[in-house]
């Protein structure tokens, strides 16, 4: 067993996933919740959308932790990059604004961005994780850095979309087809839940990207210092 997996296996003891599986029924059922009762919802003529609350909280919390404890960053860095990554096929889902749209149930000013850019990101990341798993240097790469960036971007692009189609702007709303039912069960879990979850896995490896750039980085200097001092 490589020192990775140990250590993968370490971060991931019982505690650990009783803990983390405790967090996420609660998160999920406050989610729930908050579609159930509407106190995410805004009138149509309202700009600011508290749904988008519910993106962001999460988002914060994360980066919090991340910043204030060596635990939390210390089991966040030990997940697989490769892992991560192969989760981001799961972004196809999104393809079910599409035929919400159909049904003129969601706009496709949100439905058709939102959609087809989880979609591209969801078909994309196994052929990201085989350039992975054949060239690991890949994990630092230029390359792989823009994709994740762009997997964010999509939700960056879906938050726009989705208050543009909101109503507030009503030359841009197509009559009385809103963004609203986000912000209702059971759509409500898309901005609430499963939007911070995936943002939580590309920022987990970016940070991973950066700290593997460092030391490929101080590797080389070093090498280059032994080198010159040889000479």
């Amino acid at each position: 067993m490589s020192a990775a997996e140990k250590e993968m296996g370490s971060a991931w003891s019982f505690s650990t996933k009783a803990t983390l599986a405790a967090v996420l029924t609660v998160w999920f059922a406050l989610a729930a919740a908050a579609g159930t009762s509407g106190i995410f919802t805004a009138g149509p003529d309202q700009v600011f959308r508290p749904v988008l609350l519910s993106v962001v909280v999460p988002i914060a919390v994360f980066l919090g932790l991340y910043a204030a404890s060596p635990t939390f960053r210390g089991f966040v860095m030990s997940w697989d990059i490769r892992f991560l990554t192969m989760l981001q096929l799961w972004r196809v889902l999104g393809f079910a604004f599409l035929p919400l749209y159909a049904f003129d149930v969601l706009p496709g000013l949100f439905a058709w961005p939102a959609g087809l850019g989880d979609v591209a990101v969801g078909l994309t990341a196994p052929f990201v994780v085989l350039a992975l798993m054949r060239r690991p240097e890949f994990a630092r790469s230029g390359r792989f850095i823009v994709w994740n960036l762009l997997g964010l971007f999509d939700f960056v692009g879906a938050a726009v979309t989705s208050t543009l189609a909101s109503g507030a702007f009503p030359a841009l709303s197509a009559g009385s087809i809103t963004s609203a039912p986000l912000e209702y069960w059971p759509l409500i879990l898309f901005p609430s839940f499963i939007v911070p979850l995936f943002v939580f896995m590309h920022l987990s490896v970016l940070f991973q990207v950066r700290a593997l750039r460092a030391r490929a980085g101080g590797e080389r200097r070093s090498h280059h210092g032994i080198i010159h001092a040889a000479g």
